[in-house]
């Protein structure tokens, strides 16, 4: 309701035409007043907005008064300010039920505190000062983000044969502001879809406030299927508005429909294993697979057609046939056909393809599979087998192809000709369908003997004692024996990779008399014997074993003087510094003078006196000396 001084400046409105025009009759001017407000306020839902009003001009004095406008256009005071200098004077009247209430801050300025949708209304600011009453309206609008876009699409079957749209799916978009505009998409590019309702597509809208004052809408969309959305993947998106003429967008999940569709083409081939130009081999497991392309899967009859007449061999729901084991005998035509009653007449359901089974027999060899053939002979060897497609033959040997063909001939054989020969079948136009056939050869002769080159430890020469492994292999067949003419560590084995050779080893260590007559090795069989003998030439004689020979020595005559010292000092019991250094005097009564024996060598008489004479002559250089010394202690 209008303030009653307002009314009163509407009746004098006749003596205030002519001022209004001159002014240029704006909407917040009255009596040569103005006001200041911005005409819309956007602001985002929860957030703090803050509504101006300012008079324009140098008023000192004024009041300043809000007003809410409602949808009927009728005012509600809100709050009001006496403005006087630079004090003011604020009061709210009422918030009319909001929470948080309203706020006057400054000179006037009316403040809502977490904006609401139903705060989107008309604010009416009237300024009254000693010049006149002026008003101006600002519009508050709330904008809110809606929720997640979600949609529910038709889990249901539809069906490509019905002339009408059907309905697709449901788009949802709550709690927004203002309502958003809800847009389809198939395969990500929009659907220009019409709100009328037609037989090809449409959509329909429905828009709901929420007690919160927001809005939600529900958008249903309506289709004529085809066969090609079969694949197609179709979403919804909600386009909302924002502050400062902003868009946004949420799109929903993508999602497919379950359609049904008569078969129109069949496809019909051999899956496992992948036949090679039509050929699959006899013994595996033949799966065929029968496809169309109708949806739900139609029902698949298998046949073969013998005697121009159709063999049904099964029918089912998965399309596939597997021919166990399959055998040469089952080649032929085979067939499937789909049993969809809905395809249309002119479709072709039935298809055919030809098996073939491809197949070898044993291989057999014109001689036996081990032959035992002498030396320097010849021989001719014939291979044949039977198969479809037709087979190849060739021979080979260690892996190595020796011809191609049925036929292996060998002549001038030697031992080098023995071995496992194969004759391989197989069919190039299937890789994988082969056999072979193995023939033995052996060859009979006198052994060949290869001795194994030996070679001093060190030096150029060998030494008595040096330990020496000998080595001799042989071929032959029967296999030889080995006999060593020296006895030692000996062993036989094969040698590897060797085509036939065994080697025997012998480890000894040299004597003399090896080095004389060498060590000789036999290899023989029931044809004759080779031998071969290993010679060293003379020996150089060990210097270890010498120097441990004059070091026993040595240690021997050591010991001899220490017991004739031992001895001498024994005899010499008693007297006083017998066996010290240094001592002098003739021998105690009764001892014999050993040096005067007439029976001892000279070089004897010395060295068991000790050097009666050389001792005293001498001093710390005589025998005496050495013994004084050893036996000090005593």
């Amino acid at each position: 309701m209008e303030p009653p001084d307002a009314w009163a400046e509407m009746r004098r409105a006749p003596r205030l035409l002519v001022l209004a025009l001159l002014l240029g009759a704006h909407p917040g001017v009255q009596a040569g007043i103005q006001v200041s407000v911005a005409p819309l306020v956007e602001v985002m839902r929860g957030e703090t907005v803050t509504l101006d009003c300012t008079p324009l001009g140098d008023y000192n004095q004024y009041l300043l008064k809000w007003f809410l406008a409602d949808r009927s256009g009728a005012r509600h005071l809100l709050a009001e300010a006496q403005v006087q200098g630079s004090e003011v004077t604020p009061r709210v009247h009422t918030s009319r039920g909001r929470s948080p209430p309203y706020q006057l801050q400054g000179q006037g300025h009316l403040v809502l505190v977490e904006a609401q949708v139903k705060d989107e209304r008309d604010y009416v600011c009237v300024v009254t000062a000693a010049a006149g009453t002026a008003e101006a309206t600002s519009r508050l609008q709330v904008f809110a983000k809606p929720e997640t876009t979600d949609v529910s699409p038709n889990r249901g079957t539809l069906s490509v044969m019905d002339d009408f749209a059907q309905e697709i799916a449901t788009c949802h978009s709550r709690n927004g502001n203002p309502a958003p505009q809800i847009k389809w998409y198939r395969n990500g590019q929009p659907l220009q879809v019409p709100m009328e309702v037609n037989s090809n597509s449409y959509m329909t809208s429905r828009t709901v406030r929420e007690a919160s004052g927001l809005q939600s809408l529900t958008s249903t969309l309506y289709l004529r299927v085809h066969k090609e959305d079969r694949d197609a993947r179709f979403h919804c998106s909600a386009h909302y508005s924002l502050p400062q003429g902003q868009h946004g967008r949420l799109d929903s999940p993508a999602f497919s429909l379950t359609l049904h569709y008569p078969t129109e083409h069949v496809q019909f081939w051999v899956d496992s294993p992948s036949p090679t130009e039509g050929w699959v081999r006899e013994g595996d497991s033949v799966q065929l697979i029968c496809r169309g392309d109708g949806n739900p899967m139609p029902e698949y009859m298998f046949y073969r057609l013998q005697d121009q007449e159709e063999k049904i061999l099964s029918t089912n729901l998965h399309g596939n046939f597997t021919l166990e084991s399959v055998q040469r005998d089952q080649s032929g035509t085979y067939g499937c056909r789909v049993l969809d009653y809905d395809a249309a007449e002119e479709a072709e359901l039935s298809q055919a393809l030809e098996l073939r089974v491809a197949y070898l027999d044993p291989i057999e060899l014109s001689n036996e599979e081990e032959l035992s053939l002498p030396r320097n002979s010849s021989v001719t060897v014939t291979c044949s087998v039977q198969g479809l497609p037709t087979p190849a033959l060739r021979w080979t040997k260690d892996a190595v192809r020796l011809v191609d063909g049925p036929t292996l001939s060998l002549s001038s054989i030697t031992f080098n000709s023995a071995g496992t020969y194969l004759c391989e079948a197989y069919t190039p136009t299937v890789p994988l369908l082969s056999r072979t056939r193995a023939l033995k050869l052996l060859v009979e002769g006198v052994p060949d003997l290869k001795p194994e080159k030996i070679h001093p430890q060190s030096g150029g020469s060998w030494r008595e004692g040096d330990e020496v492994r000998l080595v001799c292999s042989a071929r032959g067949y029967p296999e030889p024996k080995f006999l060593w003419s020296e006895k030692g560590d000996s062993s036989t084995e094969p040698v590897p990779g060797g085509q036939g050779w065994v080697s025997s080893s012998l480890t000894l260590k040299l004597t003399n008399a090896m080095s004389q007559h060498g060590v000789s090795c036999e290899a023989s069989n029931p044809y004759g014997s080779a031998q071969h003998v290993f010679y060293f030439g003379p020996l150089a004689p060990q210097t270890s074993q010498a120097g441990v020979a004059v070091m026993a020595v040595a240690v021997s005559v050591g010991l001899l003087l220490l017991v004739v010292a031992a001895f001498y000092c024994m005899r010499r019991k008693g007297r006083p510094g017998c066996c010290r250094k240094g001592e002098k005097g003739a021998p105690p009564p009764g001892e014999p003078d050993l040096s005067h024996s007439g029976s001892q060598r000279p070089e004897q008489t010395g060295l068991l006196m000790g050097g009666a004479s050389g001792g005293a002559r001498r001093g710390s250089g005589g025998f005496g000396d050495e013994v004084g010394e050893a036996w000090a202690p005593w």
